[in-house]
């Protein structure tokens, strides 16, 4: 004979020695606390968090004072690296600085809609580059919005990444980061936002800790 939900529940409260609880438990508080969505660092503060806890995380953090010093760490370390194939966003700071000039030996992939065969360069990159749309102090994790210039790969495939980081772009808090989004998108988010806190680590095996299996080993941080 079937069981009704009725009498399974009563059973169980039963066996437990305990009254049936037929009331919704009092919930007082949702969301975040008042303490915390009122903590809030002053800008400086801010980056020396990030950079702080990206550190932590194992990736490299550097504080530039232009566009043009991130074009010499870049060239620098393309350089240092016998870099051959690298891949970035079609952003516009990225395509004003023009990076691929001053490597006349490198491949430049950049993605956007118009490119051909993007997965597959961004897989056999080298370096990838990418300008963030946030990055979130208390965390040390920089955010990135998919679009049609900003493809998930360049940040994902490539051995190294630089996430280049716009100083007004870094947060305090995670949820300041979803309010943005949601005045930004409303209820139409886009295909992905992609949250990234310093290199690839896998430890699902026998609990031993590898680096840069699922993405890219070596990261940069630019705070421009």
């Amino acid at each position: 004979m079937a069981v009704s939900e009725q009498e399974f529940l009563n059973h169980i409260a039963q066996r437990l020695n305990r009254p049936r609880v037929t009331e919704k438990p009092q919930h007082p508080f949702r969301g975040a606390p008042d303490f915390w969505l009122q903590y809030e660092l002053a800008s400086d503060e801010r980056i020396e968090l990030f950079m702080a806890n990206w550190r932590a995380n194992g990736g490299t953090a550097e504080r530039v004072g232009s566009m043009e010093e991130v074009r010499s760490y870049i060239v620098s370390m393309a350089q240092t690296m016998k870099a051959k194939y690298m891949i970035r966003f079609d952003h516009p700071a990225l395509n004003e600085m023009k990076i691929e000039s001053d490597l006349p030996g490198v491949e430049m992939a950049v993605w956007n809609e118009n490119g051909d065969d993007l997965l597959a360069k961004a897989a056999g990159a080298d370096i990838g580059i990418a300008v963030m749309d946030y990055a979130i102090g208390h965390t040390g994790t920089a955010v990135s919005v998919s679009a049609s210039t900003q493809g998930r790969s360049v940040s994902l495939l490539p051995t190294v990444f630089v996430a280049i980081i716009r100083a007004e772009d870094v947060k305090t808090r995670m949820g300041e980061v979803m309010k943005d989004l949601t005045r930004r998108f409303g209820t139409k988010m886009p295909a992905g936002i992609h949250f990234i806190s310093g290199p690839s680590r896998s430890a699902d095996i026998e609990n031993d800790l590898t680096i840069g299996v699922h993405g890219p080993g070596i990261v940069h941080a630019l705070i421009v």
